[in-house]
């Protein structure tokens, strides 16, 4: 939304200053949240954890990711050289750290985001190598779950049934009680949140973590390219290039929305029904 207008209102303005931390802030947070949905992903493969084994590590991903994506974006506002200037400058599509200051751009964005994108990579081939070596262990269900077994998942659910191994004579049928549908329903009830606590979404764990990496990978591959032959030839990149750059930048959140709203719709859906369904149960127990 801001694009050229941050540096046509200078390099000390407060746009190009903003435009500049924001640039530096959130796609680092970007490529630090695809490794921890990469995490998610391992932790479902190798450890079997769980949907609600998952949700207890969000808290923890926020705390490290905006930590991690906004300390230096905020301590570079307040650098400035006697020579250099200030760290965000004009960039001529955008202000960003500025080509005075290349190497500390490199050292706290292109490198530590390229070696996040390294990491999740391996993990993404040790997660298809695990997959195809056990993929019997990983049962799919109609709903495209994932089916964890008891022994298996990180918060485990155990239903134990008693039932008695000396039976007596058979009772008198008008000594046998009435049937208690709302205990029954109980009972069933109990066991479906126990199957699902067992399950994680195929699609939600596996599939759109891979997806977006996928599209992470492809809108750093030109900006990277762009920034090496910056720091080589000493000289801003040929037009195509920056086109490139500022396309495939501005797009990256559309094509994440893309994915998401895409590999979502089914989740969705699937969630829908099976609110129907219990409601269905409920009214059906209570009869």
């Amino acid at each position: 939304m801001i694009s050229t207008s941050g540096p046509a209102a200078g390099d000390l303005s407060s746009l190009c200053q903003f435009q500049g931390f924001a640039l530096q802030m959130f796609p680092v947070a970007d490529v630090l949240w695809t490794f921890a949905m990469a995490m998610d992903t391992y932790l479902v493969v190798f450890h079997h954890f769980d949907t609600q084994s998952l949700r207890k590590l969000e808290i923890k991903y926020t705390a490290v990711i905006t930590t991690l994506s906004f300390i230096p974006a905020f301590v570079f506002l307040f650098i400035r050289g006697q020579e250099k200037g200030a760290i965000y400058g004009d960039e001529t599509i955008w202000c960003s750290v500025s080509r005075k200051w290349m190497l500390l751009r490199i050292i706290f964005y292109y490198a530590p985001v390229w070696l996040i994108i390294v990491i999740v990579l391996m993990l993404y081939i040790l997660i298809g190598i695990e997959i195809t070596r056990v993929r019997d262990e990983f049962k799919l269900t109609d709903d495209d779950h994932i089916v964890l077994t008891s022994g298996n998942s990180a918060s485990s659910v155990t239903t134990t049934v008693e039932t008695n191994s000396k039976r007596g004579p058979a009772p008198d049928p008008e000594s046998i009680p009435p049937p208690q549908p709302p205990s029954a329903f109980k009972r069933s009830l109990a066991a479906y949140q126990a199957s699902k606590q067992r399950r994680v979404s195929l699609r939600q764990y596996v599939i759109m973590p891979s997806l977006f990496f996928l599209a992470m990978l492809t809108t750093w591959i030109a900006p990277t390219i762009n920034r090496i032959a910056e720091f080589v030839h000493h000289k801003h990149g040929t037009f195509p290039l920056l086109v490139s750059v500022s396309t495939l930048g501005s797009l990256r959140g559309f094509w994440n929305g893309v994915i998401f709203v895409t590999i979502g719709m089914k989740g969705w859906k699937r969630r829908a029904s099976e609110r129907r369904i219990a409601l269905r149960q409920t009214r059906d127990g209570h009869r």
